[in-house]
């Protein structure tokens, strides 16, 4: 049911970005508008996590330049039983993460060194687990499709404003143009925004599950939410339709925004750490104690490990709890 909802709400924003070439270019500007729909989906099929990166100018780690960063997002995956994906670190002070990628085998997903200066390490462990829910839920390609096509139709009603503002074609035609450049990118948030409200509930019941703690994800989203919209984002800046990939909304109005409002999201979450029997601290699914003292982070090392003094402990990612 969810895909088939999925499937008609990416048909409409299709439908909407052919309407709009119709109403600038008539009938040959529909017909050119399908063709650039189809070959951007095409495109984005099988390029959907390069081009979300190279956006974010984001760089790949592994265990050797990110070990404890790297080997957390590994302990996760093997969680929630999905193959590993490629690990990113973007070079921004904005906390935030996403995931991409056409499916769980061609994954990525990516954190931002602000994130990981901001949270403890079972917050980020939260984080991530949220953004392997979107694999695991199969929302990457989607999300990412649904960004290019409205990022379009942004772009194409721009260029409609600009070049046939200034024909003169009578005042109907003039106003028809004006009405589509205006309600054409309205329309395509609007079903951008159906999309993704609906998969962030999705990803956070499946992050909490992968974690097994609830309440340290909830906690996360308390604390990056409110200095996600504070920080500048170029990114968010230059293409409003990649918002929808963060794990929380940047600086939009709440009408505006591609995501719940974050307090409904941390009720949703408290509400399942009580069904779960979870409680701060310790994860609902694993007897072992987190870490009581949790470390702070920089963009040198993503996730510093403990003070080598500090006696060893077992780790809530870890379903053995082996340390």
């Amino acid at each position: 049911m969810n895909g088939m909802k999925t499937t008609m709400l990416l048909a409409a924003l299709t439908a909407l970005f052919m309407a709009l070439g119709y109403t600038l270019g008539g009938s040959g500007g529909a017909v050119i508008a399908l063709l650039v729909a189809a070959g951007m989906n095409l495109f984005t099929f099988w390029n959907a996590d390069k081009i979300v990166l190279s956006m974010h100018n984001a760089r790949e780690v592994d265990e050797r330049s990110a070990p404890d960063f790297y080997r957390l997002v590994q302990q996760l995956a093997q969680r929630a039983g999905l193959p590993m994906p490629r690990v990113y670190l973007i070079d921004q002070d904005a906390p935030n993460a996403f995931a991409t990628g056409r499916d769980p085998d061609h994954a990525a997903v990516a954190a931002t060194t602000g994130l990981l200066a901001m949270l403890s390490r079972d917050e980020v462990a939260g984080v991530m687990a949220h953004e392997l829910g979107h694999v695991k839920n199969r929302d990457t390609l989607i999300m990412t499709m649904v960004a290019t096509i409205a990022g379009a139709i942004s772009m194409l009603a721009q260029f409609g404003l600009f070049f046939r503002g200034g024909r003169d074609d009578g005042h109907g035609n003039m106003l028809a143009s004006l009405l589509a450049v205006i309600v054409a990118p309205f329309a395509a948030m609007i079903v951008q925004m159906a999309i993704s409200r609906t998969r962030e509930y999705g990803a956070d019941r499946a992050g909490a599950e992968i974690s097994g703690n609830p309440h340290a994800l909830a906690t996360a989203l308390a604390k990056i939410s409110g200095r996600a919209q504070a920080i500048p984002n170029p990114v968010a800046q230059r293409n409003p339709a990649a918002a929808q990939l963060y794990i929380v909304p940047t600086h939009v109005s709440e009408l505006f925004s591609t995501h719940p409002a974050t307090e409904k999201r941390i009720a949703a979450l408290q509400e399942m750490a009580g069904a779960m029997g979870a409680v701060e601290g310790k994860p609902a699914d694993v007897g072992a104690p987190v870490t009581p003292a949790p470390f702070r982070t920089s963009a040198l090392s993503p996730i510093a490990a403990p003070p080598a003094s500090a006696p060893r402990r077992r780790s809530a990612l870890d379903p053995h709890g082996r340390g």
